[in-house]
């Protein structure tokens, strides 16, 4: 599934970069995200900007540039991102600025300037300025073993919740950090709730489109995601996914 090469730098299709800059930048977008940019220190960082109920707006990569930050986000999502962080601006000097930057990236020995993955180490690097030629790797079929959720296919704007997600497993929140833009609700789902929905793997038999609602004793259980090599990634509402399970004519099964 993964090629192990490090001589092979795909690019990554529909990202754009977003420059912030300014004097205030880091303090600034701290004051945004669930993750805690101190983390830059180490690498790249892994966030999402929320709506003020705690809802996902947008889920991105934050890559030091000397004193700017770049944001490597879903070029769906990235002029919504750009619009809702000019508005919090106000009077900070800080500078926001939509690029033409590529992205790339790989797996194995990394080249120079890359930056590991921050969401698992199995997902390789990433490198930014620089252009990828075809995508070699399974891509999905990495994303499927590892549970990690896209935009788009499993990340839904104004619906997912971070947590549901596996944004805590995928080192995408900070619990001590402070406050930020939906940081209550995402307290509280952590502090005062067990999850009865989320992310899962499931086995599938059969072929269904993305968003191919799951049922269960003619019951809404779910929500199909990403599939490929007879598995598949599901939003799952926990106690319903027992058994067999049916998306369209495929057939579902979780094995927690």
């Amino acid at each position: 599934m993964a090629q192990d090469n490090p001589s092979v730098i795909e690019a990554v299709p529909d990202r754009r970069v977003i420059r912030v800059s300014g004097a205030d930048a880091r303090s600034f977008l701290q004051g945004m995200v669930t993750n805690d940019l101190a983390r830059l220190a180490e690498g790249a960082v892994y966030t999402a900007f929320l709506s003020p109920q705690g809802k996902f707006l947008a889920d991105f990569f934050v890559i030091a540039e000397g004193d700017a930050l770049l944001l490597d986000v879903a070029e769906a999502l990235a002029p919504g991102l750009l619009k809702r962080l000019t508005m919090f601006k106000l009077r900070a000097d800080v500078s926001l600025e939509m690029t033409d930057m590529p992205v790339a990236r790989g797996l194995g020995t990394p080249p120079e300037g890359a930056v590991a993955d921050p969401r698992h180490a199995d997902l390789g690097w990433r490198l930014y300025g620089t252009e990828g030629g075809p995508e070699v790797t399974d891509w999905d079929g990495l994303r499927v073993a590892l549970m990690i959720p896209e935009t788009g296919s499993e990340l839904l704007p104004d619906d997912s919740y971070i947590l549901e997600m596996g944004f805590e497993r995928l080192n995408g929140v900070d619990f001590k950090k402070g406050c930020y833009v939906g940081q209550e609700v995402t307290a509280r789902m952590k502090h005062k709730t067990e999850l009865r929905k989320g992310l899962a793997r499931v086995e599938i038999e059969g072929e269904a489109a993305p968003g191919t609602e799951i049922t269960a004793n003619g019951k809404p259980a779910g929500v199909l995601g990403t599939q490929s090599g007879g598995q598949a990634l599901a939003y799952l509402r926990f106690d319903r996914a027992k058994g067999e399970m049916t998306a369209g004519s495929a057939k579902v099964t979780w094995t927690p």
